[in-house]
Formats: C-alpha cells, structure tokens, sequence
C-alpha cells in the first residue's frame, strides 16, 4: 500500500507518518509512506504512480489541498482521499472531490484508529495482503490466497492455495486484528481462522474448504456460522 503525506509543514508530515505507521504495524500491515511538501509534487508523483490514500492539507502555500484534490481527481478516482485541517469549513467542497474522511488537527488517536480501520475496509479485496516475518525475513502474502490459518505450539501455521504452509510467530489476537475486519474471514474455534472465499460447504459441524480440508466449528458458534456463510454466500452473489 502507498500512502502520500501532503503537508507544508515538516514537523506534521512527520508526525502523521510516524503514528500511521504504527497504526498498521499494530495490524501486520506494510505501508510504504511518502512525505510532500506541497501540492504540485505530489501531484507528479501521482501521476507517475497512483497511491492507495493521500492524506492532503487544506491550508497549504501554493495550491491548496482542494486545488489539489480537485487536480489529483482528474486522473485518479480511486485514490482515498482525507483532508487534514484545522477547521471543517470546506466539507461541501471536499464532498464534491469525494474526500471520505476529515481529519483535525490535532488527531486524537481513537480517531486515527477508528479512519486506519476505514480505510483498510475500503481497499479492493483483490489488493489486500499480510504482512507476516517468517524466518527473519519480511513475506507478503494475499488474502485471496490464504485458505485457513491456524495458532498452535506458539505459532501460526498459515495454509494458503496450492496446499503451501507459512508458519510466523506471534499471537493470533495480533494475526487476526486486520483479518477482523474483513468479511471473508472467519473466526470458527479456537485458534482458527477460515477464509469464506474458499469454503464450500458448511454441514452444521464443519466448514469443508476448497483444499479438502475440514475445519470444525465451536458448538456455541454453529448457528452464527451458518448465518454468516449464507450472508457472506448471498453478498458474493450480488456483486457485480
């Protein structure tokens, strides 16, 4: 994920950086962060390669953070876009470039939790990842791929396609926290968690995945799994 920081303000771009980077190591998320000092630069690093969120000042010398924005929508409709200001006295002009979040300064770190989990909820399904360290090495590895994942002898052994294994140690309530909030997955037992988009078939005991496996479900959970799968079955189904 690429993230642009536009502020004249040195020490605020830092600071934004600095906290937003720890907002989604805490959820095992890799964002690569770059810092603008104004408006026209970010504008030519847009356009020679587009970014997933830009967290643009209003109040900026030169172009300002509307002139920007209205500019960046020209070429770019599906970058996120959150203006950071002082003041929310441009929100009609900032709903006309389709900004999805107004940040004031200073930000209040439930706010900031609150907007990171926003805007991981909105990243298209086929551009999310985890970001797990197996072996002392960063690895990347796509949601769409993970089939299930489960936490034992202190680690966890995620199963993707193909029938491959990852193991990375840490505790799955951390392994999970950016998984939670996307629909696909499923906490269905202890210390499992199964991706939706590769089950098949759920017979009131076990999910059956698309690899053969057979994962079983908590007696208490049954009846919301089974109410999960049809909704989740259901929304599958209506999208475009």
């Amino acid at each position: 994920m690429r993230i642009a920081v536009v502020d004249d303000i040195a020490s605020e771009r830092k600071l934004l950086c600095s906290r937003l980077t720890e907002q989604f190591a805490r959820r095992g998320v890799h964002a690569d962060l770059f810092e603008y000092e104004n408006g026209e630069s970010f504008l030519a690093g847009a356009k020679e390669r587009p970014f997933t969120v830009v967290f643009l000042d209003i109040y900026m010398t030169g172009a300002n953070g509307i002139e920007t924005a209205k500019e960046l929508r020209s070429f770019d409709s599906d970058c996120l876009l959150v203006f950071t200001t002082t003041s929310t006295d441009h929100a009609l002009e900032g709903f006309r470039v389709r900004a999805m979040h107004y940040l004031v300064k200073p930000y209040e770190e439930k706010e900031l939790s609150g907007l990171t989990d926003e805007i991981l909820s909105r990243i298209p399904s086929s551009g999310k990842y985890l970001d797990v360290k197996v072996n002392g090495s960063n690895v990347q590895i796509p949601f769409q791929k993970i089939v299930f994942a489960e936490h034992f002898s202190h680690m966890i052994h995620i199963h993707t396609t193909r029938k491959k294994e990852v193991l990375t140690r840490q505790s799955f309530e951390a392994f999970t926290s950016l998984l939670k909030v996307d629909p696909r997955f499923y906490l269905c037992n202890r210390g499992i968690v199964i991706n939706l988009e590769h089950a098949v078939d759920f017979d009131g005991k076990e999910f059956l995945l698309d690899d053969e496996t057979r994962i079983p479900v908590s007696r208490k959970l049954i009846k919301d799994a089974r109410q999960t799968f049809m909704d989740y079955l259901f929304q599958r189904g209506t999208q475009p």
